[in-house]
C-alpha cells in the first residue's frame, strides 16, 4: 500500500472512530432489472423468483415516459415482501458535464414521484451505473473524463440528499482502486466513490472467490477502506454470458456453483464492518441460469475407466461406447508420468460429446497420514493440467477411491484410520478448491454408515464424509433395486445425510465378478437387467433431492458383460 494512501485511511479511520460507525446490514442480496416493462408482464414471477433467492433489494430501471401509477404496483407487493426498490439509471455518457441535466433527471423523477404516493409505494433509493470508460473520450483525456464525472458525481448525490431517506448508491469497477483522482496521487477514485455514496456495489465480476484474481483478492482494498470510512459495499458477481472472457461470469458454472461461492463470499468477508452482502447480475440472465436445462437435469450415468492408458490408446472406443449406453460421467484413472497432451485430446473429445470427465486415483493407503503427498501429488498434476490446456480440454473434477478397510491397521485400529482418512480427505478439499472450480468427489462404502466420527459418537463417518466433498458415489452394490436389502434400502441413511447436507450423491452398482456372494453384482444377469434395476431407482428415491444418477464399475466389465 502506497504511503499517501495508508495515510489517507489511517485518518479515515481516526474519523470513523470518533464519529461511530454505521451498522450496516450484513443481510442485502440484490439484482438489477434493466428491462422496466418486466414489472408489468412478469410481475408476480419477479416476486416469486425474488422470494425464492432470498432477494431484498432490486434496482430497477426507470423509464421516465411511464406514468407514476405504473410503478406504485409492484413496488407496493415488493415492499410487503420485504423487497427494498432502488430507481436504476445509467449511461456512460453521464460522466460528462455537458449530460448533467440527463442524470439530475433521475433524482428529480424520484422526487415527484416519492412525494405523490403512500409511503409503501415509495422507491426507498437510486442507483448509479455509469461506466465512462466505455466512451472515447475515457482514452483521449482521463482525467479530464474523471474530473467531470466526480462534478456530476457531488450534484446528484447533493439533490438526492434533499429527500429524505433516500439512499444513493452506484455500480463500481473492482479496478478502479488503481485509478488515483486527478491531482490526488494518494487517494484512489475507488475509495473517494465509496466515501461520497451510502454503498457501492463492487462489481466483483470473477466465477471463483479464491486466487491471485479471485474475488476475495480483488475487493481487498475496497473493503478496507469502507471500513475506515464506516460505508457499505456490496460484492456483485455476474451471470450474463461472456464468451471472450468466462472467468468472469457464472455463465458456464451455473447456479449451484455461483450459490456456493457466494456463501463463501459471505463467509470469508463478512467480518468487514463495510460488507453490506451480495448481488447477482441480472434478474433476466440469473433467472435464466436457474432454469431447468437438458444438460442440467439429465440424470447422472457415469463408469470408472481403470486403466490409465486406455483413455489414451482407446479413447474413441470409450467414447464411443459412453455414446451409446448414454454415459454422461467418467471417472478416468490418470498416469501421473504421462505429458498433459496425453489426455487433452480425449477429454476434448468427451466434452463435445456432453460428457463430463473427472480425474480418479486412488489406494488403501491413502487413507494414512504418511501417503497424503502421493494423493496430493495427484491434485496438483490436474490444477496444474488445468492450467495448461484450453478450457474444453479440461477435467471437472476430481475422484478419490480409498478403501482401507482392505488392510490390516483397519482392524488393528479403526479410529486411527478414520482420523487419518479424515485429515487426508480435508487436505484434499482444501488444496483442489484452492485457485480453482474442480468437484471433489470420492466412492463411499454403504457400510461406512455404521461407524461414528472418532471422538463424536452419534455422528456417522458416512455423513462427515458426505458433508466434506461436493459429491459422492455410494458403492450400493446390489443387484436388485427394490426390497429388503436392494439398493434403494441400502442407501437410504446416506440418502438423508445428503438431503439434509445439501449434497450430491451418486449411486454406484458393480458388474465385475465378485466372491463376495451373486447378489453383490451384475455379472451373473448382465447388461439389460442392470438398466432395468437401475430403472427403477428413480421413483424409488424420488423423494431424496440428493439423489442424482448413477455409475456402474467399471468400464471394463460393463462392455464385456453379458447382455
Amino acid at each position: 500500500m502506497q504511503p499517501a494512501r495508508f495515510l489517507y485511511l489511517l485518518l479515515c479511520l481516526a474519523a470513523g472512530l470518533l464519529v461511530g460507525f454505521s451498522s450496516p446490514d450484513k443481510g442485502k442480496k440484490a439484482t438489477w432489472i434493466w428491462q422496466a416493462e418486466l414489472i408489468d408482464t412478469q410481475r408476480q414471477e419477479i416476486l416469486d423468483f425474488a422470494k425464492s433467492q432470498g432477494i431484498n433489494m432490486i434496482y430497477l430501471r426507470i423509464d421516465r415516459e411511464k406514468p407514476f401509477d405504473y410503478y406504485r404496483p409492484f413496488i407496493r407487493e415488493a415492499r410487503l415482501a420485504g423487497i427494498d426498490v432502488h430507481a436504476l439509471g445509467g449511461h456512460p455518457r453521464w460522466a460528462l458535464a455537458v449530460d448533467r441535466e440527463r442524470m439530475l433527471g433521475l433524482v428529480d423523477w424520484v422526487k415527484r414521484y416519492n412525494r405523490s404516493v403512500d409511503q409503501e409505494e415509495r422507491i426507498r433509493g437510486v442507483h448509479l451505473d455509469i461506466e465512462p470508460y466505455l466512451l472515447d473520450e475515457w482514452y483521449d483525456d482521463q482525467p479530464a473524463v474523471l474530473k467531470q464525472w466526480m462534478g456530476n458525481i457531488e450534484a446528484f448525490v447533493a439533490a438526492a440528499r434533499e429527500e429524505d431517506g433516500l439512499e444513493v448508491g452506484t455500480d463500481l469497477a473492482v479496478w478502479f482502486d488503481q485509478t488515483p483522482v486527478p491531482g490526488q496521487a494518494g487517494t484512489p477514485f475507488s475509495t473517494w466513490m465509496i466515501d461520497t455514496f451510502d454503498h457501492v456495489t463492487l462489481m466483483a465480476y470473477r466465477d471463483t472467490v479464491d486466487g491471485p484474481n479471485g474475488i476475495e483478492a480483488l475487493v481487498k482494498d475496497e473493503l478496507e477502506a469502507a471500513d475506515a470510512l464506516g460505508k457499505q459495499v456490496i460484492i456483485a458477481v455476474n451471470t450474463k454470458e461472456m464468451p471472450h472472457d468466462p472467468h468472469t461470469s457464472f455463465f458456464e458454472e451455473g447456479a449451484e456453483a455461483m450459490d456456493a461461492q457466494l456463501a463463501e463470499v459471505t463467509s470469508r468477508l463478512g467480518g468487514h464492518s463495510s460488507f453490506g452482502g451480495v448481488a447477482v447480475h441480472d434478474y433476466r440472465h440469473w433467472q435464466n441460469l436457474r432454469k431447468p436445462t437438458d444438460t442440467t437435469t439429465k440424470p447422472v450415468l457415469g463408469t470408472y475407466v481403470w486403466h490409465a492408458e486406455h483413455a489414451i490408446t482407446e479413447g474413441d472406443e470409450i467414447l464411443a461406447f459412453a455414446k451409446e449406453q448414454g454415459i454422461n460421467l467418467l471417472y478416468v484413472r490418470l498416469d501421473l508420468q504421462q505429458p498433459y497432451e496425453a489426455y487433452a485430446d480425449f477429454v476434448e473429445k468427451a466434452t463435445a460429446a456432453g460428457i463430463e470427465v473427472h480425474a480418479m486415483g486412488g489406494h488403501p493407503i491413502w487413507a494414512l497420514e504418511q501417503y497424503r503427498e502421493r494423493m496430493l501429488k495427484l491434485v496438483r498434476y490436474v490444477k496444474d493440467y488445468n492450467r495448461n490446456v484450453a478450457p474444453n480440454q479440461q477435467f471437472r473434477g476430481i475422484h478419490l477411491d480409498i478403501e482401507p478397510y482392505v488392510m490390516p491397521v483397519w482392524r488393528q485400529d479403526t479410529n486411527d484410520v478414520l482420523r487419518q482418512w479424515m485429515g487426508n480427505l480435508d487436505a484434499f478439499v482444501e488444496e483442489t478448491k484452492r485457485e480453482s472450480n474442480l468437484e471433489t468427489s470420492c466412492d463411499l462404502a454403504v457400510w461406512l454408515d455404521q461407524f461414528d466420527v472418532p471422538d463424536e459418537p452419534g455422528t456417522s463417518f458416512s455423513k462427515w464424509v458426505i458433508g466434506r466433498l461436493d459429491h459422492v458415489t455410494l458403492m450400493a452394490f446390489r443387484d436388485y433395486a427394490e426390497g429388503p436389502g436392494g439398493i434403494a434400502a441400502v442407501a437410504k441413511d446416506e440418502m438423508m445425510f445428503a438431503d439434509e447436507l445439501d449434497k450430491k450423491l451418486i449411486i454406484a452398482v458393480e458388474m465385475k465378478e465378485s466372491g463376495e456372494g451373486e447378489h453383490i453384482t451384475f455379472f451373473e444377469e448382465g447388461k439389460a437387467e442392470m438398466m432395468r434395476q437401475l430403472a427403477k431407482l428413480p421413483r424409488l428415491l424420488s423423494e431424496h433431492p440428493s439423489y442424482k444418477g448413477n455409475a456402474v464399475h467399471a468400464y471394463e466389465y460393463w462392455k464385456t458383460a453379458k447382455e
